[in-house]
């Protein structure tokens, strides 16, 4: 082949690749919940001091108004950006949705309770103060959460407050609270025999209080104010057992939270979407018809 036309050719498919990559769009950019330096850090290293969220904006045609804070799961100790994460942001898009992936400070920065909450409730305040500019209803801003991340996000919607009125800082002065909650495979109780002990300590330190521990196992801080709750487990997981989702449910029925449990069979702890796993990969379709229920989306 001449070397002219072999040039041509591999011009016509770099410019058509980068045509398509076009198209699809660049990834969403990360940005820091405290540009200026966050409350309590150690440090300035970006992935362990600098909480940070990523947001996934729909089509606009598909825009329902309303936007989910993911919080990946990972024992307080890690971060499952991927299939916990970035994901569920995109997944979420389909449904017309804005996910806004979150990364909260860990044990592995010498972070524990409650820096993880403040960064979660700075996540929600941050979306629901910027709700023009994004395009959502600030009454249709949930909260997700996998394994710990599910921890992390019961405790936002079992520990919020309705914002510093006072405060210099505009992001400040709106409400932490979830206006729904999507529990999956969810951390809940702790110093049960059903607790993820791993996640615990990471949050809480192996000497906490009673007083401490018992303030953070969720099922026992619900009350009417608490969200409306999805939540999925499988009967397979081991790590974090569906007691957890149980004993959540339950909270929330006895105080009259409109609330849907969902246990399958087959799966073990930390399977995302688990798109293909039967049955169980189910539970993201069952969530997306609740939020039709609650009319989150079209």
């Amino acid at each position: 082949m001449p070397h002219s036309k072999k040039h041509f050719i591999l011009s016509l498919i770099t410019c058509s690749f980068f045509c398509l990559f076009s198209l699809s769009g660049a990834e969403p950019a990360r940005e820091l919940l405290w540009p200026q330096g966050a409350p309590e850090a150690k440090g300035k290293d970006p992935k362990k001091d600098m909480p940070a969220i990523t947001i996934y904006s729909p089509d606009k045609a598909l825009n329902s108004g309303s936007a989910v804070v993911i919080c990946p799961g990972g024992g307080y100790g890690g971060l499952a950006m991927g299939h916990e994460g970035h994901q569920i942001a995109k997944w979420f898009n389909t449904l017309g949705v804005t996910g806004v992936v979150l990364e909260y400070r860990m044990s592995r920065g010498g972070y524990r309770h409650p820096v993880p909450l403040m960064d979660a409730q700075r996540a929600i305040r941050t979306v629901r103060s910027r709700a023009k500019e994004l395009n959502i209803d600030p009454a249709k801003i949930g909260v997700l959460g996998f394994s710990a991340g599910g921890h992390l996000a019961s405790t936002t919607g079992t520990h919020f407050d309705s914002g510093n009125a006072d405060s210099s800082d505009p992001i400040d002065r709106v409400s932490s609270r979830p206006d729904f909650m999507i529990l999956c495979y969810a951390v809940i109780a702790f110093d049960e025999p059903f607790t993820h002990r791993g996640s615990q300590n990471n949050l809480l330190g192996k000497d906490a209080s009673k007083e401490l521990i018992k303030s953070l196992s969720n099922e026992k801080q619900v009350t009417k104010e608490t969200p409306p709750t999805f939540l999925f487990h499988t009967d397979e997981d081991t790590a974090v057992p569906p007691e957890n989702s149980i004993a959540f449910y339950l909270a929330l029925k006895k105080v009259k939270v409109p609330a849907e449990l969902h246990i399958y069979r087959k799966g073990s702890h930390g399977i995302g979407l688990g798109k293909k796993i039967p049955g169980t990969n189910n539970w993201s379709k069952a969530c997306e018809e609740w939020m039709r229920v609650l009319s989150l989306i079209k």
